[in-house]
């Protein structure tokens, strides 16, 4: 598989291929085995643990999701392994999308700098970001028609929705007022997609509803925070659409906490991206 001038139109391959697998490097220094990179600083360690996980994972992976917060506790030295990482990802999963799970968003003028950062510094293929400023505050990301922008819809954490529950005058919950405004309005330039955590397949499938099927939907919860990975899958399925990723971070990189850590990633990486396959078979 060649790489394609967007992401999109890569992550459009994927699916295609059948491939839906994004692996997550919320990686935390703590939980690396001891022999990786000993000598090494936090950050190189951080680094070295992630490039065998991609190696290991490459087959599998439509995409690999690193979590800013984890780079940067680690400081400028964070920075670095997660610049280290994204170019990792191109070395050793040159067709993998680099998402970058930054969940950015401010005035316009501060987003310049966000975009700067994702894209031009660091080399990301995508990012997520929140809508609570609306379309005109995203514009500098929504400009960069080869990248992805991933806008939060439905999250997946047991408080979503508390804020994305509210109705409007409509009745419309607030989440799929955000999912059908990106679709309707939001994607001139054909480079969005949404996330939707798979804690909450109901809200999937209404959101599926909403959009067409096209559009990608980035899906984490699956896996340490028990989402229903057959009812998410099924909820995409029924709407006719293959166009998802299923995220899945500490279930598959911390499937070993020993020395076997890579070969025990590729081999939960495997299992999720068959259970994946099985469930899109119907």
């Amino acid at each position: 598989m060649s790489r394609p001038d967007s992401c999109a139109e890569l992550l459009a391959g994927h699916f295609a291929a059948g491939r839906h697998l994004a692996v997550g490097l919320d990686t935390d220094p703590e939980r690396i085995p001891e022999s990786v990179a000993p000598n090494g600083s936090p950050a190189e360690r951080v680094l070295e643990f992630n490039r065998a996980i991609v190696a290991a994972t490459a087959e599998v992976a439509a995409a690999y999701k690193p979590n800013a917060a984890f780079y940067e506790a680690l400081g400028a030295d964070g920075h670095r392994a997660l610049a280290g990482t994204i170019a990792a990802i191109r070395e050793l999963a040159p067709t993998a999308a680099a998402i970058l799970d930054a969940k950015r968003a401010d005035i316009g003028s501060t987003n310049a700098g966000y975009v700067a950062a994702a894209f031009d510094d660091l080399g990301a293929d995508a990012i997520t970001v929140h809508p609570y400023l609306g379309r005109e505050a995203l514009a500098p990301f929504l400009e960069r028609a080869e990248k992805l922008i991933f806008v939060l819809a439905r999250t997946s954490n047991p408080g979503a929705g508390e804020l994305q529950d509210i109705e409007d005058a409509e009745g419309l919950p607030l989440y799929r007022r955000v999912a059908r405004a990106v679709a309707r309005d939001w994607n001139e330039a054909g480079n969005c997609g949404l996330v939707v955590g798979a804690t909450y397949p109901g809200e999937m499938g209404a959101i599926r509803a909403d959009v067409p099927a096209s559009m990608p939907i980035l899906i984490p919860g699956v896996g340490a925070q028990g989402g229903d990975l057959a009812a998410t899958v099924a909820a995409n399925r029924e709407a006719g659409s293959a166009a998802y990723l299923i995220a899945a971070s500490r279930s598959l990189i911390y499937a070993s906490e020993g020395e076997d850590f890579a070969d025990a990633a590729r081999t939960a990486a495997q299992k999720l991206d068959a259970e994946i396959g099985a469930e899109a078979g119907g």
